[in-house]
Formats: C-alpha cells, sequence, structure tokens
C-alpha cells in the first residue's frame, strides 16, 4: 500500500521530461524544412523607392548632388522578353554618372553621421562595419547612380535601431558603390543597402511609368576587389572610367572602351566576368592542325640554317630535349663507320687523294673489293714522286 504513491511521484519527472522533450522538439522542427533541410525564408514585401524619395525612416537628410539622371539602357527591336535578374557589380554600363562629379556628396554624409554617435553606430551595424570605421568606409565607396531598377536590403532609422525592409530602387537613383561594384549607401536617405533576401513578396507602393518587375536586377559583387568601374557619362552619352573611391576628380576615358553604344549595351546575363573567376583561354594556335591555315613558326625560337641529319636521336626524346648535356647528332658518329685497321692494313698514301666513301650496303665490305689483288709499289717510288 506504502510503494504505490512513491511510484507515482517517480514517474511524475519522467512524464514531465517527455512532454519538455516533445516541446522542444517541436519548436526546433518549426525551422526545419523537409529532410531537416533549413526552412526557407518568409517572403518579404518589396517597397517600390522613386530616385527622389526620401522613404520610411531615413538615417539623414539627403546627400544627393544636382546632376542629372541617368536613362535607362534602351531596349533593342523585339527585347520584350525578361532581362537578367543578376549583374556583376563591375559590368560596364551598370552605373552613370557626371565627368570629374560625383552624385553624392561624400563628406556631408560622413558630418551627419558623426554629429548622431546613435545613429552611427546603428548604421555601422546594418552596414557590417566597426563604428569607429564609419568615416574612412564611407571615404572608401563610389559615388555613381544606378541604371537599372535594382532590388536591395533597405535600412530604415526607427527606435534608435536600424530596421531592414526589402526595396527596388528606380534607375537614376544616387548610391555609394564599394570595391566590389555593390550599392551601400542610398544617398537620397543616408540609408545602408546590403545584398536583397532571396525570397520576395508583392510589391508596395506607387509604380513609376518604366517600372517592369520582370527587368529589375540584382547586383552581384565580384569576388576580388575592383579598382576602376565603367560607367556612362550621362551629359554625353560617352564612357567613363572612374576609379573607385574617388568622387569623380579622377574620370578618364578607358584605355579600353565596350564594344557597345552606351545607350544601347543591354545589362543582360552575369555581366563581365568575376576577376578573381578563371575562364578558359583561346589557344593561340589549334590543337589541331588545320590544312587550310598551317600554322606559322614561332618567332621567338631560332630557326637552324641547316637541316639537321636524318639520324636516330641518342638521347630518346624524340628531338625536344633541352638539355645541354645530351648529345646532339650533327654528324655521324665516327667511330661507328668502317674504316680499314690500321694495325692490320698498309698505311694510305698521304699525298695521294682522299679515298672516296664505298658505295657497298650497309656493314663492312670484304677486303678483296677495297683494296687491289697485285703488289703494292714499294714506298721508295712514293716519296721520290
Amino acid at each position: 500500500m506504502r510503494s504505490s504513491p512513491r511510484r507515482t511521484r517517480r514517474t511524475r519527472p519522467a512524464v514531465a521530461g517527455l512532454v519538455s522533450a516533445l516541446l522542444l522538439t517541436g519548436c526546433s522542427s518549426a525551422g526545419e524544412g523537409v529532410g531537416g533541410e533549413p526552412a526557407p525564408a518568409p517572403a518579404q514585401d518589396v517597397l517600390l523607392q522613386p530616385l527622389g524619395a526620401h522613404g520610411p525612416d531615413p538615417f539623414t537628410a539627403s546627400t544627393v548632388r544636382n546632376t542629372a539622371p541617368p536613362a535607362a539602357p534602351g531596349r533593342q527591336p523585339g527585347d520584350d522578353g525578361p532581362r537578367a535578374h543578376e549583374v556583376t557589380g563591375s559590368t560596364p554600363g551598370l552605373y552613370g554618372g557626371t565627368r570629374a562629379i560625383g552624385s553624392c556628396d561624400v563628406e556631408r554624409q560622413v558630418a551627419l553621421l558623426a554629429a548622431d554617435r546613435t545613429k552611427a553606430r546603428a548604421f555601422a551595424e546594418a552596414a557590417g562595419i566597426p563604428e569607429a570605421d564609419v568615416a574612412g568606409w564611407l571615404r572608401g565607396l563610389t559615388p555613381v547612380a544606378l541604371r537599372a531598377d535594382t532590388r536591395v536590403t533597405d535600412h530604415g532609422y526607427r527606435e534608435d535601431r536600424a530596421h531592414a525592409f526589402q526595396a527596388v530602387l528606380q534607375t537614376g537613383t544616387a548610391v555609394l558603390v564599394d570595391q566590389y561594384g555593390a550599392p551601400r549607401v542610398r544617398c537620397a536617405c543616408g540609408n545602408p543597402l546590403r545584398s536583397p533576401a532571396a525570397a520576395s513578396g508583392v510589391h508596395r507602393g506607387d509604380p513609376w511609368d518604366a517600372f517592369d518587375p520582370d527587368r529589375v536586377i540584382t547586383v552581384r559583387p565580384t569576388t576580388s576587389v575592383v579598382t576602376s568601374l565603367v560607367i556612362v557619362n550621362t551629359t554625353d552619352r560617352t564612357w567613363i572610367e572612374r576609379r573607385t573611391g574617388s568622387d569623380g576628380d579622377q574620370d578618364k576615358e578607358p584605355a579600353v572602351e565596350p564594344d557597345c553604344d552606351p545607350d544601347a549595351c543591354a545589362l543582360a546575363g552575369s555581366g563581365t566576368p568575376d576577376p578573381s573567376t578563371p575562364r578558359p583561354r583561346t589557344p593561340d594556335h589549334p590543337a589541331s592542325p588545320d590544312p587550310d591555315h598551317p600554322a606559322s613558326p614561332d618567332p621567338a625560337r631560332p630557326v637552324p640554317s641547316a637541316p639537321l641529319p636524318d639520324a636516330p636521336d641518342p638521347s630518346g626524346s624524340g628531338g625536344t630535349s633541352t638539355d645541354p648535356t645530351a648529345p646532339t647528332p650533327p654528324a655521324p658518329d665516327p667511330y661507328t663507320e668502317p674504316s680499314p685497321d690500321p694495325y692490320t692494313e698498309p698505311y694510305p698514301d698521304p699525298f695521294g687523294p682522299f679515298p672516296s666513301e664505298p658505295t657497298a650496303p650497309d656493314g663492312t665490305a670484304p677486303p678483296d673489293e677495297l683494296f687491289p689483288a697485285g703488289p703494292v709499289p714499294d714506298r721508295p717510288e712514293i716519296f721520290q714522286g
């Protein structure tokens, strides 16, 4: 009778532990998908932000300079399909600007954040940089303007914190671009920008006249640092090479211009290849011989003045050995040629004609064919002559 309550008390902790385990299992599985994979992030609505709008909860006042906004690349005839959704940050024509004038006032942006330490701390946290490096990081960015509607992760400032939201920035928006070609600050509001989320929901806000959701792009940062960006001059539609981290004072014409017109260059595909990514190189000479275009000799390689003798290569390398100590076959080996034995044959006449090369087949000819069978003249007659 006394053992029954004890059993009940002992089972209570076990039941409580089982319930806790089930609850924990339920909580942990809520963030996992099928097969234990992480569940996809929920889709977020995307706010449409015109180029001049401050947007919700701006970090600072506008630092945009009064420059002409760049126009979007013109559509080619029959180009009505969706465009690429991802463009490399080093693609020529991805950005635009005015020669020798930055689209944003970087020093004003630095001063506005330095005046509010709490705001600067929230800005640094959203940008992913140390708080002490905000000023130097901003001065290392490049002021340009977008030439395509671009989706980003924007950050507004509210209650002393940065709050992220998805947004589409209109063509012509002034931004600061980092050394990997990615937009990092929206100059109309001072908001830090990051790469967009993978999933997106519906678009909110009033779309502008040329807005097309199928033509919205995202910028893929390069994996290596780029030293300059090739942008489109908004005043005369020419190419400008702008050094990254400069305010436009070092603008110049590109050493090699893109092979398309600035207004016609389409931001399709993945843009220019990433400089750090290896690409297959086209060989200078075809791998297989082309009968119509025979390969020309390499000018850097010396051409022998006389053909080499047709003899086997004693080095066994097929004539391609570069070892300077390897024997070369300029002439037949004299020790392998048949010659009369000086110890068994009479001495030849030193003043007589040089004996001609025997025409016998390979091998040593019989002695009776090389020398006459009759007696040899006495040696005194030879010296008297």
